[in-house]
C-alpha cells in the first residue's frame, strides 16, 4: 500500500511538472489554507450558551427546547439564564465554578446541590455530598445526599457534534425535613465534555415509593460563544 501511494505521488508531481513546462505563463493555484481550529469553552465567559432538547423517556416525546446562557461570571459563581423556546419568560440559576447549583428561582441549595463535577476527572474517581434544598416561600425543605462516580470515557455524538466525554453516574436520595417518611430517589447519568465545559447529555430517573415517576433525557443540539 505504501509503495502504491509513493508511486501515485511521484506520478502526480511529474504530471504537474510537465503541465507547467507546457504552459509557463499559467497562474499557479492559490496555496491551500488550514481550517481554523474550533474554539473551546473550557473557561466560562459571558455569552456562552448551550441549547438542549428535553425528552420524556416514558412517552418518547421531546417536550421542549431550552437554552442556558451565561449572564455573569465571578471568581466564585456563574450566573445562567434559562429560556425555553416559545415561552417569553426565563429563569435564572446560580452555580459555583464546578457547576453545582447554589440557588435558582425556587430553591436555595446549601452549600450546593452536589450535581456538578470534581476536577480533575478520571475514570474510577468518586465523591459524595450533602445538601439542604430550601424553598422558604413554600415552606418546603429537603435533605439531599449525593454519591458520584466517573465510570467511563466515551465519545458521544448529538446534533451539536461529536464530543469526548467523561460519563458520570450519580445517585441522589431526598428526605423531607418536615416528614422523614417522605423520600425520593434519583439516578443521573451525565456525559460531561471538558472542551465545552458542559454536559452534552444527561439522563435521569426519579422514583418514590419504589416506583418510577419521571424518566427523561436532555441532549445538546447547539452551543457557542458570543
Amino acid at each position: 500500500m505504501l509503495r502504491r501511494y509513493l508511486l501515485a505521488a511521484v506520478s502526480l508531481l511529474v504530471s504537474v511538472g510537465v503541465s507547467t513546462a507546457q504552459a509557463p505563463n499559467s497562474t499557479p493555484p492559490p496555496a491551500a489554507t488550514e481550517s481554523p481550529a474550533q474554539e473551546t469553552m473550557e473557561d466560562p465567559q459571558v455569552g456562552d450558551h448551550w441549547t438542549y432538547d428535553f425528552r420524556d423517556d416514558i412517552t418518547g416525546d421531546v417536550k421542549w427546547t431550552y437554552t442556558d446562557t451565561v449572564t455573569d461570571v465571578t471568581a466564585m459563581e456563574i450566573s445562567v439564564r434559562t429560556a425555553t423556546t416559545g415561552n417569553s419568560q426565563s429563569g435564572s440559576t446560580s452555580y459555583d465554578r464546578s457547576w453545582n447549583r447554589t440557588r435558582n428561582d425556587t430553591f436555595r441549595f446549601a452549600p450546593n446541590d452536589g450535581g456538578g463535577i470534581r476536577t480533575p476527572l478520571a475514570v474510577g474517581k468518586t465523591w459524595s455530598a450533602r445538601a439542604n434544598d430550601v424553598n422558604t416561600g413554600a415552606g418546603v425543605s429537603w435533605k439531599r445526599s449525593v454519591t458520584a462516580k466517573v465510570v467511563a470515557q466515551e465519545s458521544v455524538t448529538t446534533r451539536a457534534g461529536t464530543f469526548d466525554t467523561f460519563k458520570i453516574e450519580m445517585s441522589l436520595d431526598y428526605q423531607s425535613s418536615k416528614d422523614p417518611t417522605r423520600k425520593q430517589q434519583e439516578t443521573v447519568q451525565t456525559w460531561y465534555a471538558p472542551a465545552i465545559d458542559h454536559w452534552v447529555k444527561r439522563s435521569s430517573v426519579s422514583r418514590s415509593e419504589g416506583r418510577v415517576r419521571e424518566k427523561s433525557t436532555v441532549e445538546l443540539v447547539e452551543y457557542g460563544r458570543r
